[in-house]
């Protein structure tokens, strides 16, 4: 799962909150400086992960994607399905995401434990961006994949174009909300998340 998911599935304790949304960017030495709420978060994150990489559902997700991507369909379904929790957000969360991710930017901005240069680039730049309210729109899944597409050809020199991508999405649309809306409500009773929470 993607970074919204990941806020949406924690508890309500704001460090814990944050190492779990923030685990893919708080890495190695950086995580030696950060609280056990933090790293519970991250633990957290972990287990998120790991049930969502091993799901049927999420397979056949992965198997829609064209041959052209399909070494990256793993990214793309996660990013996809952060769109469908965003488009499908009342019927998780009863707070409006727009309000939700005000508050999850405030506590990033707030945290008084100094992240790495690499790492407050990172969050400043999602909150300027309001990345997380942007994967409601299909623009903003293309601009996001636009940013992963980058980040891979900064480590590899080579451009993987991944922003054309977004047409795996509206090809797929309808059986990858299909996926998303029988998935997720099992990873959120496998967190143990009710429907009344947040």
């Amino acid at each position: 799962m993607n970074w919204l998911a990941h806020a949406l599935l924690s508890e309500d304790s704001v460090e814990f909150r944050l190492g779990n949304v923030l685990a893919d960017l708080v890495k190695g030495r950086q995580r030696k400086t950060m609280t056990s709420e933090f790293l519970r978060g991250v633990k957290h994150h972990q287990k998120i992960d790991a049930f969502t990489d091993t799901h049927p559902i999420v397979s056949l997700s992965q198997s829609r994607i064209s041959d052209p991507y399909r070494r990256f369909s793993g990214i793309l379904v996660d990013i996809f399905y952060d769109h469908f929790l965003a488009n499908t957000w009342e019927q998780h969360c009863p707070s409006p995401l727009s309000d939700f991710t005000a508050v999850l930017y405030l506590h990033m901005q707030n945290y008084p434990v100094k992240f790495v240069d690499e790492t407050q680039l990172a969050i400043d730049r999602m909150i300027a961006d309001d990345r997380l309210s942007s994967y409601q729109h299909v623009d903003g899944i293309g601009d996001t994949l636009l940013r992963v597409s980058n980040r891979i050809y900064e480590r590899t020199g080579r451009d993987f174009e991944l922003q054309q991508a977004v047409d795996e999405l509206t090809c797929n649309y309808d059986g990858l909300a299909d996926d998303f809306a029988q998935f997720f409500p099992e990873l959120k009773r496998y967190v143990g998340m009710h429907e009344t929470a947040h």
